[in-house]
C-alpha cells in the first residue's frame, strides 16, 4: 500500500474517515468487543491516557524549548502589538513610522517563536495520532462515561460529545443510554481538563503573568 493509499484509507472512509467520529456515527471510534470494559474503568483509563500524553508533550516541550527566551519573545511581541495599535488609533504619523521600523525585527521574532513551538509538536504529533486513532478504539467501547447533562453545545451533528435520546432509542446505534459520552469526547475533555494543571506543574505554561 502506498502512502497516498494509506492516507486515503484513513480520511476517505465511507463512515467519515479520520474525522467521522466527530458526528457520533456508528463504527467510527470504538470497539464492539473492547479489551477494557466497564464505565468506571474505561473512564479512568482513558483519562489516564490523556494525562500521560499531556505529560509527554510537556516534557518534550520543556526539553526542546527555551521557555525563558520564549516568554521574553512573547512579552516583546505583545508590547509591540499594543504599541502599534495605540499608534494607529492616535493617527500620529511619527509614532506609526517609529513602530513600523520595528516590524521586520518583530516578524523575525514571531518566526523564531513559531519554530520553537513547531519543533516539539512535530515530534509529539505522530505518536499522539497513532495512539489516538489506532490504540484507543481497540481498547475501549464507543462510549466510556455518562454525563448528567447533554454536552452537545454546538448545534447539528458535526461535533457530538454525548449520545442523544434518539440515538439511545435506536437499537442499531452504539449509544447505550442518553448522555453517554463518546470515547473520543471523553479523551478530548480529559486532556483539556488536565492540560493547564500539567503545564503549570512542568512550568511550560504560556501564561506570562
Amino acid at each position: 500500500m502506498t502512502a497516498l493509499s494509506f492516507l486515503q484509507s484513513i480520511f476517505l472512509q465511507e463512515d467519515g474517515g479520520f474525522l467521522g467520529f466527530l458526528g457520533g456515527e456508528r463504527g467510527t471510534f470504538g470497539s464492539d468487543d473492547p479489551i477494557i470494559v466497564g464505565v468506571i474503568a474505561s473512564a479512568f483509563v482513558v483519562a489516564g491516557f490523556g494525562i500521560m500524553l499531556n505529560l509527554m508533550n510537556s516534557a518534550i516541550r520543556k526539553k526542546m524549548v527555551d521557555m525563558v527566551k520564549w516568554r521574553r519573545i512573547m512579552k516583546e511581541t505583545r508590547a509591540f502589538n499594543k504599541a502599534r495599535m495605540d499608534a494607529y488609533r492616535s493617527h500620529d504619523k511619527a509614532r506609526i513610522d517609529e513602530v513600523n521600523k520595528k516590524s521586520a525585527y518583530m516578524n523575525k521574532l514571531n518566526m523564531e517563536m513559531m519554530q520553537m513551538n513547531l519543533r516539539p509538536m512535530m515530534i509529539t504529533f505522530v505518536p499522539l495520532i497513532l495512539i489516538f486513532y489506532f490504540v484507543l478504539p481497540y481498547l475501549f467501547s464507543y462510549t466510556v462515561a455518562v454525563s448528567p447533562v447533554p454536552l452537545n453545545v454546538i448545534p447539528g451533528d458535526l461535533f457530538q460529545l454525548t449520545c442523544t435520546a434518539e440515538q439511545a432509542a435506536d437499537p442499531e446505534h452504539v449509544c447505550p443510554t442518553e448522555n453517554a459520552v463518546f470515547l473520543w469526547a471523553w479523551y478530548f475533555l480529559s486532556s483539556i481538563a488536565f492540560s493547564g494543571i500539567i503545564m503549570k506543574i512542568t512550568k511550560t505554561t504560556m501564561d506570562l503573568s
